[in-house]
């Protein structure tokens, strides 16, 4: 396989000041893309482009909350200013709120919906607006998260709208597949301000910034590293290597790189002329509910000492 050569393409990254977002917008320039770096921060921002320029690549900061039309509008239009095209746009951009149902609030939840989910719609409409007044295809890399494909506790608002980032990654790969526009979503897992706080991860993570490597039970069996080894994925999915590649949802983090099931049915059964409730309770547990689904993210599984 010839390498990945992204030269001449110019990419938006959300959220890309630091964590997973910069890891991406870093492999992406490492490619040959021009990238614009996105975040809320300024200095995390200009840091971000520094850093990329640095190394022989070429960003641009633009500085805007993602969520609003307007945002994401801006977010095309600095790519077109700075590098004269988009083919290339990584949803990135992410918040979190953690509280238990009935302890959240709607600002809680909205906050967390606006940017991740409609964050994610505005910017994936511009990009495609674009995209396809170009006439040369492109690709969107929508970021999932564990959470999204099983639920995780305290995680109302981000579990449902990375739900619905897959969700939309699946539809849109439908929509754009004639103006030869790939979509799929990455379901990554790294060591960052998120997940430090797991307890299971956390002596190992802060071993690591002491400069002890993560080892192979996290790497391989739990599939967790850092954000620069997700972010292979993305400079792959951006490239003609992966032109046929749409509709996906897929998981990286440290050695480990997985293809999720989309939701389907797992069993079924039937009844002539329709189900009562009655015939429901009779006969669940030993027909479809024989093995009911499970919910969460395991837990990791820690090796005893």
């Amino acid at each position: 396989m010839p390498p990945i050569d992204l030269t001449g393409k110019a990419a938006v990254v959300t959220g890309s000041g630091r964590g997973l977002g910069l890891a991406y917008a870093r492999a992406l320039a490492a490619h040959g893309a021009r990238v614009v770096v996105n975040d809320v921060d300024e200095a995390a921002a200009e840091q971000a482009v520094a850093s990329i320029t640095e190394a022989g690549g070429a960003a641009v900061a633009e500085v805007v909350p993602v969520g609003t039309a307007e945002a994401a509008d801006r977010l095309v239009a600095r790519a077109v200013e700075a590098f004269g095209r988009l083919d290339v746009l990584v949803t990135n951009a992410g918040i979190l709120r953690d509280k238990v149902l009935w302890k959240m609030t709607d600002d809680d939840f909205d906050a967390v919906v606006t940017t991740h989910l409609r964050g994610t719609f505005t910017c994936a409409r511009a990009a495609a607006v674009r995209m396809r007044e170009q006439g040369e295809g492109g690709t969107l890399v929508l970021v999932g998260s564990p959470a999204g494909q099983r639920g995780n506790f305290g995680q109302t608002n981000y579990a449902a709208a990375k739900a619905g980032i897959a969700a939309m990654a699946r539809t849109w790969s439908m929509e754009l597949a004639r103006a030869r526009i790939t979509v799929n979503a990455v379901v990554p897992v790294a060591a960052t301000a998120m997940t430090e706080t797991v307890p299971a991860f956390a002596p190992y993570v802060e071993a690591m910034r002491d400069g002890a490597p993560l080892p192979d039970f996290l790497r391989k069996g739990e599939g967790f590293g850092t954000p620069e080894d997700c972010a292979a994925l993305v400079p792959f999915l951006a490239s003609e290597a992966a032109r046929g590649i749409t509709g996906q949802a897929i998981g990286i983090g440290g050695d480990k790189v997985a293809l999720w099931s989309h939701p389907q049915e797992v069993r079924a059964a039937y009844a002539d002329g329709g189900w009562s409730p009655e015939a429901l309770a009779d006969a669940w547990h030993t027909s479809v509910g024989a093995e009911p689904q499970t919910v969460g993210i395991p837990a990791p599984r820690i090796p005893e000492a």
